[in-house]
């Protein structure tokens, strides 16, 4: 076992900013004391360039961060050039192959996997020259073959140790890589890197992953795999592309979403951790291991390149080998450096391509419609969703048994931004409105199952006084859960009463006018996501699934959009739902 006798964190001053090397840190070392410098980065979600392909212009936001591994590229040069390339080592966490039209395009549109050509991202990383990365989740949102095409493409190898050939304790990918980093002047230092998935793809991916991979837990990963790498390796990373706390949107069906702090504190032998998946913006945090006493360093770099994560490893040798005698952690941010030429060089052609797709005009809107207040009121733009999956389900299903049930549909407002301007609507302009790559599907619920998931979806909302002014847009997202879990149903009417408290908030469930009874039975349209089990929403993922095509709802919208012309809210716009307390409305 290693020794860590210190542990020290970056100072918060130094967090955000990509501060020169004193002259101490950059001065030669003695043979006996090392300093290696790990750089990180996660959950790029496809950011190619600091770029919103949503809103057709370069990417910003309040809080002033930027985006892109072009970004990315040019924090890397400027640490390999003051530390020395030799003593560098460049590793990715997970999410990089979904998430911006740009991956959707070459994944769906031209996809990699017909053409083979070299996938954009794959082009990136190459160009900055990364050593390793671990898949996430929405590695798995394209099927296993993009996974493999990607991974034939790249120079470094994507690891998932714990992502195992169906039936099988063999992994499917890699589980860990061993650098050799020769920095002149000392003897050669081995660095293991471990890669580490959440296993909730086995529920979010279940379509693309069931029957050929297998998600084993975290933890038991860890605990089989870092007595391996400790015994070849003088330093022990983990890439965990999970966070901490254990939280979990999924249930009980499948190992924890988040351990990536238990595998800390409970696996010995692990000097750093890079953590991810939960788009944290966290440089350093130190988990004690209980069984040796000693301090890991954990560190998340912020979601989409924002920042990156320098981790310094101190080393001295000690009776002819390395031990780890220090960490610290500093999140250096890409805001204000230039993009590299060398990263926007090998994606131009994509990027320019994906501008040019997603700003085709598909129809034109009769009025603007914004989804801005989508999440507590009821909006035409995400009925346009509901409408479009209602009649896609009810036209399957004609001539079949269930052709006489109710089509209802739901949907969430994904994004507060979203808005179809009056006249011209773009494809990126409905991409911005359904942010996801999830298929439509449709299961048969009954009406009591119905009204278990809109008290459940209702517990979004924080419980209001009986009395006094309410703003609505200030009681959403009540116990932080995200926008996306939020569920709005079509089809029926009801009133959710935010006076009253979670589980008791749905007033006046009724089809046509006549109330909903228990034995009621729906046909209900729903994305991929939320059947499986995403946000572990009830009775939805065991419901008998009567409608599967594997048709993608963002193109089923634009094929509505082109076919109609006119988006015309008169068309297919039904206000059936509403907040109230005590029965008054809440909305003026």
């Amino acid at each position: 076992m290693r020794r860590r006798t210190t542990l020290s964190v970056a100072a918060a001053a130094a967090a955000l900013t990509l501060a020169p090397l004193s002259p101490a840190a950059a001065a030669p070392q003695a043979s006996d004391d090392l300093t290696l410098t790990m750089l990180a980065t996660t959950d790029l979600h496809g950011r190619v360039q600091n770029w919103d392909y949503f809103a057709d212009r370069t990417y910003s936001e309040n809080a002033g961060f930027e985006t892109g591994l072009a970004k990315v590229a040019t924090v890397v040069h400027s640490v390999r050039a003051e530390r020395g390339e030799e003593s560098v080592l460049v590793v990715d966490n997970g999410d990089f192959l979904q998430g911006t039209p740009l991956t959707y395009y070459y994944a769906k549109q031209e996809p990699v996997t017909e053409t083979r050509v070299e996938h954009p991202m794959a082009a990136a990383y190459d160009a900055i020259g990364y050593d390793a990365q671990v898949v996430g989740n929405h590695e798995f949102n394209y099927g296993l073959d993009l996974l493999r095409a990607y991974e034939k493409d790249v120079d470094h190898p994507v690891l998932g140790a714990n992502v195992l050939r169906d039936g099988t304790p063999r992994p499917y990918l890699e589980p860990y890589t061993i650098e050799t980093m020769r920095v002149p002047g000392h003897r050669p230092v081995k660095v293991g890197i471990i890669g580490l998935t959440t296993p909730g793809s086995a529920i979010w991916d279940k379509g693309n992953v069931e029957g050929r991979v297998t998600f084993q837990d975290m933890v038991e990963a860890a605990e089989k795999w870092v007595p391996v790498v400790d015994r070849k390796a003088d330093v022990v990373v983990v890439l965990s592309h999970a966070g901490v706390g254990g939280t979990s949107s999924y249930g009980p069906e499948v190992p924890t979403e988040n351990p990536s702090d238990v595998i800390a504190r409970t696996v010995p032998g692990i000097d750093a951790m890079v953590v991810g998946h939960t788009h944290r913006n966290a440089a350093s945090q130190v988990v004690t291991n209980e069984v040796t006493g000693e301090e890991v360093l954990l560190t998340q770099p912020y979601r989409w390149g924002a920042t990156v994560s320098q981790v310094d490893i101190d080393l001295q040798r000690v009776r002819g080998r390395w031990d780890v005698v220090g960490t610290s952690a500093t999140a250096l941010s890409t805001a204000g450096v230039a993009e590299s030429e060398k990263v926007v060089d090998a994606t131009e052609e994509a990027h320019a391509t994906t501008v040019e797709y997603v700003n085709q005009v598909v129809a034109t809107s009769a009025e603007e419609l914004s989804a801005v207040t989508s999440r507590y009121e009821d909006t035409a733009i995400l009925d346009f969703i509901q409408d479009v999956q209602t009649d896609t389900v009810a036209t399957a299903l004609e001539g079949t048994d269930r052709a006489d049930l109710p089509v209802l549909s739901i949907a969430a407002p994904f994004s507060r931004e979203a808005v179809f301007p009056a006249g011209n609507v773009t494809i990126r302009d409905i991409a911005g409105l359904y942010i996801y790559d999830n298929t439509l599907e449709a299961v048969e619920l009954t009406g009591a199952q119905l009204r278990d998931y809109l008290e459940f979806s209702a517990g979004y909302f924080t419980q209001v006084p009986a009395t006094g002014d309410v703003d609505p847009g200030s009681i959403t997202n009540a116990g932080g859960r995200p926008d996306y879990n939020y569920d709005i149903l079509s089809g029926v009417s009801y009133e959710i009463d935010v006076a009253e408290p979670a589980g008791s908030r749905i007033v006046g469930l009724s089809y046509e006018g006549a109330p909903v009874a228990d034995g009621d039975r729906f046909v209900v349209a729903v994305n991929n996501y939320r059947r499986s089990g995403g946000g572990n929403f009830p009775h939805i993922s065991t419901a008998p699934v009567v409608y599967n095509e594997q048709l993608e709802i963002r193109q089923l919208l634009i094929e509505r959009a082109q076919e109609v012309g006119v988006i015309d809210p008169a068309d297919f716009f039904v206000e059936n739902w509403q907040l109230v307390r005590d029965g008054v409305p809440l909305l003026p």
